[in-house]
């Protein structure tokens, strides 16, 4: 019979020698598969002992299929009657194309239609075809002018192993897929280690094999290792197979099968080792915990804090040992720990035996081991690009041993054991001493100079605070241009006492080395807590983009509250800090931005003095409110404050009735602004005092077809928003497009004039980016003052005068485009608005709740 076991790619050589090593013959190694022949004992073999396959297939006939026609006959031909058990149900899946077959839905279709002819004719019966569960599934592959179609013996995917408790305990958590934990663990022998022997040296040392790992995010590596260790066959526990509707399917055969695997797993009991677990972040070593006990493996997996020495003590003395670490969930914050400690463990005397597999991302391990690795894999573990990286152990045990098996066998052994004995250690590429008697291993030695540049600010910074009684600020801001990076402290309320880092890199140019910028962004999240005298678990690593989905504040993931977060933004214990003598809620796990924007700490100050001459105030894009809590706190009557996010609103009444602003008097409106504003124009409700500050850009999905870019709309925006100011009343605008430039001649045909007061709305702690933000006063005049003020002739402003006394003398309008329609078309408002030149006297605001 001829079989082949699929697999991901970048799996083949180490699938190919798994088969070898599981005795079957002829195995040959392909792209996205390992091909061999053999009895159905082979197959069944494949099926309960592989951990790298992802199914096994048994190949049931070859044949020409140029057309539709030829297809249906070639498949015809095949004695299906002697195949598909009697009764069991078919799918048929298509891979590939032809000449003439380019779909493949239909070419299954064809080919099913050939087996079910067949059956009725030879049995009287066709087949039942279930495509989401079947008892036989069979794979139609297409090849140019050729085509073959195979029975999948498996059923499920063979990686389907992981324990259901350990599942279930997981919910939401990500666990390493079992075929990829095997191929890590396959990289450094841990099978071979499992098996070995021990001496008595071994026993009177009480040296064991030993696994270490480094890094256990989700447990996926410990809960195979444990399986191999065990000798626990992967397919033993499965209870259903795709073989069990195969008509060659034999029972007592697959029961001899297991029974030899229940037998092996009982020897194994005698077997010793130690598997070690550590991790930097706190949250993935209880995960890992947690998994480990669900799946019953408690007694074979030691836990311990992540720091070398703590890690070498619970290792103990080893008898051959092997390191492995998965930092593709470590958090950017945390990864210059975790890259330290391994390299801190390669070089730890008693692991130079052990090899090292890191499975990663980014490409950094081999500056923190200061050593390229021998063998690098690709992979795609959860769909996203990763890399298995390989170091042999530091021992030259290899060179050693050729050289002992060589014909000068005693000089060689002797000249190699010197040239190990004289070949260095590879140490940190940087040790700092930051002034506290703990020396920082750094990956590049350049960093020091950071270092000293962050401390200077940190103590200038400091003092300013303190002067000015600001708690939350800006420590550094790409003052190296090399290390390019913000960082903000926030320092938590009584309430809540802390100190929190937020540590955003900006995008290095393309000219940069990507590795070179990630390994300065890691030395900064490493140096930045030390002498900011801040836990490592409170720094935060953003990274600024514009958001695929178009919301007006990207996600950063999924954090602690990305489940239900509406439902329990108003109660969940989020940090607490003091600006300006308010209280605000902070969020650093979930969003890009945490809840206040620093630098708008003057803006925010000028809306609460300009509120002590308002009585009604408006916030226009109100994210979480900070400035209607600034102008409330001013002494304004009412105040109404307008979001297009449930969440955000949320948040904002929670900063208002934190600060003991509560009442009907305040509203809060969930609503596409450009569309609330043409609403409320139709009515007569008018504001003191209005604060808008947008976004760059939008294309939320709740805002229908239209988007939002500030550059393109705020023309239409500060028209809209200066026909809902009350007489003498004011606007102000601000947003934080760097290369801003207002089409200050476009606002003054609508009798929109700004005034430019960004230099003194930049914080002293923002100074050294005065783009950081723009920053106008927006008054509505008289048109014929508005455009005389920005430098229109006489003549065009008479001009202007005319078209808008006569209509009809207006040029012909424009259509509107499709970003600028209102994204539903319908008002968010009680009732409908009125028609033109009947302002609705009731006030109104939101007759659209917040929530559905």
């Amino acid at each position: 019979m001829e079989f082949y076991a699929s697999c991901p790619e970048g799996f083949e050589s180490a699938l190919a020698d798994e088969l070898k090593w599981l005795g079957l013959s002829h195995v040959r190694r392909l792209k996205g598969r390992a091909t061999f022949e053999g009895e159905l004992e082979e197959g069944y073999r494949a099926c309960l002992w592989s951990r790298l396959a992802s199914r096994v297939f048994v190949v049931l006939g070859r044949f020409e299929a140029q057309d539709a026609d030829e297809l249906y006959d070639s498949v015809y031909d095949i004695a299906w009657e002697s195949i598909v058990r009697p009764g069991a149900t078919i799918a048929i899946t298509a891979r590939g194309v032809t000449e003439q077959l380019r779909n493949t839905r239909f070419s299954a279709l064809r080919a099913k239609d050939a087996l079910c002819d067949r059956l009725a004719e030879t049995t009287g019966r066709r087949a039942d075809v279930d495509a989401a569960d079947p008892d036989v599934h069979l794979l139609l592959s297409l090849r140019q002018r050729r085509a073959s179609i195979s029975l999948d013996l498996s059923g499920d995917p063979l990686f389907k192993r992981l324990p259901p408790a350990a599942t279930r305990a997981g919910e939401g958590t990500h666990v390493l897929r079992p075929d990829y934990a095997a191929l890590v663990l396959s990289q450094v022998g841990w099978t071979a280690l499992c098996e070995r022997e021990l001496t008595a040296d071994d026993y009177e040392n009480e040296a064991l094999p030993t696994l270490v790992d480094a890094s256990c995010a989700g447990g996926g590596l410990l809960l195979e290792a444990v399986n191999i260790l065990t000798d626990r066959a992967p397919g033993a526990a499965r209870e259903r197979w795709g073989f069990e509707g195969w008509q060659l399917h034999d029972a007592a055969l697959w029961e001899q099968l297991l029974a030899e695997a229940r037998g092996r797993e009982a020897a194994a009991r005698e077997r010793q080792a130690r598997i070690v677990a550590a991790d930097i972040d706190p949250a993935a070593r209880k995960t890992a915990e947690r998994m480990v006990k669900c799946a019953g493996y408690k007694r074979f997996v030691d836990f311990c804090a992540a720091k070398s020495a703590t890690v070498l003590d619970h290792a103990g003395a080893v008898a051959g040992a092997a390191l492995v670490a998965d930092t593709t969930e470590t958090p950017l914050s945390l990864m210059h720990d975790a890259m330290t400690l391994v390299g801190e463990l390669r070089r730890a005397p008693e692991l130079t035996a052990a090899p090292v597999a890191a499975l990663t991302r980014d490409g950094l391990m081999a500056r923190a081991l200061h050593a390229e690795p021998a063998r690098s894999i690709a992979v795609m573990p959860n769909n996203e690009e990763a890399t298995i990286e390989v170091w042999p152990s530091l021992d030259h045990a290899a060179a050693t041993f050729e050289a002992a098996t060589s014909a000068d066998a005693e000089e060689q052994t002797a000249d190699a054991q010197d040239e190990a004995a004289n070949i260095p250690m590879p140490e940190p590429a940087a040790m700092l001493d930051l002034g506290d008697g703990k020396p920082l291993p750094v990956l590049i030695p350049e960093s020091e100079q950071f270092a000293n540049r962050l401390r200077k600010n940190a103590r200038l910074r400091r003092k300013w605070a303190k002067r000015e009684g600001v708690s939350c600020y800006r420590v550094y801001d790409a003052d190296l241009p090399d290390y390019s990076a913000a960082i903000d402290l926030y320092e938590g309320c009584p309430q809540t006492p802390g100190r929190w880092l937020v540590i955003a890199e900006y995008a290095a140019p393309k000219t940069i080395d990507p590795a070179l910028a990630q390994a300065r962004m890691l030395d900064i999240l490493a140096i930045a807590p030390r002498i900011l005298d801040v836990p490592a678990e409170h720094v935060h690593a953003k990274a600024r983009m514009r958001s695929r989905g178009g919301s007006q504040y990207g996600k950063q993931g999924a954090g602690k509250g990305a489940s239900g977060e509406r439902a329990n933004i108003a109660r969940r214990r989020l940090p607490l800090i003091e600006e300006g003598g308010l209280t605000f809620a902070v969020n650093f796990d979930d969003y890009l931005d945490v809840g206040i924007f620093l630098d708008h700490r003057v803006t925010r100050n000028l809306v609460r003095e300009h509120a002590k001459h308002a009585r009604r105030f408006l916030n226009l894009f109100a994210y979480t409110g900070t400035a209607t809590c600034y102008a409330a706190d001013g002494g304004v009557e009412e105040t109404v404050t307008v979001d297009l996010s449930n969440t955000y609103l949320d948040w904002a009444e929670r900063n208002m009735r934190q600060n003991g602003f509560v009442g009907p008097q305040h509203h809060f409106v969930r609503d596409d602004v450009l569309a609330w504003i043409r609403d409320q124009r139709q009515t007569r409700n008018r504001w003191d005092l209005i604060f808008v500050d947008p976004p760059t850009f939008s294309n939320s999905s709740k805002m229908g077809r239209r988007t939002w870019d500030v550059q393109r709309d705020h023309v239409e925006l500060l028209a809209g928003v200066s026909r809902l100011l009350a007489q003498g009343g004011h606007a102000i605008f601000s947003c934080n497009l760097r290369g801003f430039r207002p089409e200050t001649r476009k606002l003054a045909r609508a009798g929109v004039v700004l005034e430019d007061i960004t230099a003194q709305t930049i914080p002293e702690d923002f100074a050294r980016n005065q783009k950081v933000h723009h920053c106008y006063i927006v008054r509505r005049l008289p048109i014929e003052d508005a455009m005389a003020e920005v430098g229109f002739s006489a003549e065009e402003i008479a001009e202007r005068v005319e078209e808008l006394r006569n209509p009809e003398a207006r040029k012909p309008r424009v259509t509107v485009p499709a970003h600028a329609q209102a994204g539903n078309g319908k008002s968010n408002f009680a009732g409908k608005p009125s028609p033109a030149g009947k302002p609705k006297k009731k006030k109104f605001y939101a007759s659209k709740p917040k929530g559905k």
